[in-house]
């Protein structure tokens, strides 16, 4: 038995998937709250559920729906011990889908478009900003891709106003930079740093 987030803009956000019998299916979105979101996001080990979503927020899955009228209390360990109906009067437009607490997502701010301003990420519930102390080349490329922005060509700085830092480093071009290491709101790698910022050689489209 597995479970999996789908079609989400990390592995700790999407469309809830598990696995039974070789074949993957979905959640019917019936009586599914927080704590059925608890129990999934820190089965995956991705912290607490900050949303629980129904109606195919993530995109409507494909195969069996395989769950309805989830009930955990949230203490449950996995999915499986929450007890749950598996009949269904279900389609794939109402799946569930969650969003947990280490889930990250990006975005520039105050550029030109949305592929040129300051570093933020949402982290914990919260937007935060990038300490450019270890923002290098590398880092910056990294998220211009993510972003479909293409490539890095600056890498300007800016002042920190969010509440929370975030710093990342990564020793190769990871395919995000939740892939690489990251430390949030450690006081001394964000010493006297400025805020990240990057100017893509993409435009949005």
């Amino acid at each position: 038995r597995a479970l999996r987030l789908a079609d989400g803009r990390s592995r700790c956000e999407g469309r809830v998937e598990l696995e039974q019998e070789g074949t993957w299916g979905t959640v019917c979105d019936d009586g599914w709250d927080m704590a059925d979101a608890n129990v999934v996001c820190r089965q995956l080990g991705c912290g607490r559920a900050v949303r629980a979503h129904g109606n195919a927020a993530f995109g409507r899955g494909h195969g069996p729906i395989l769950r309805d009228e989830v009930g955990c209390e949230g203490h449950e360990r996995n999915l499986w011990e929450c007890p749950a109906a598996l009949e269904h009067d279900c389609s794939h437009k109402e799946d569930a889908g969650v969003v947990c607490s280490e889930h990250q997502e990006w975005r520039l701010s105050g550029g030109q478009d949305e592929c040129a301003g300051r570093v933020e990420v949402f982290f914990r519930g919260t937007w935060s900003t990038v300490c450019n102390s270890t923002w290098y080349d590398t880092e910056a490329t990294v998220l211009c891709r993510t972003l479909g922005c293409g490539d890095m060509l600056q890498r300007p700085a800016f002042r920190h106003t969010l509440p929370g830092k975030m710093t990342y480093l990564c020793g190769s071009l990871q395919p995000s930079l939740a892939q690489c290491r990251w430390v949030f709101n450690k006081s001394a790698p964000c010493y006297q740093s400025w805020a990240a910022g990057v100017i893509c050689n993409g435009t949005a489209s």
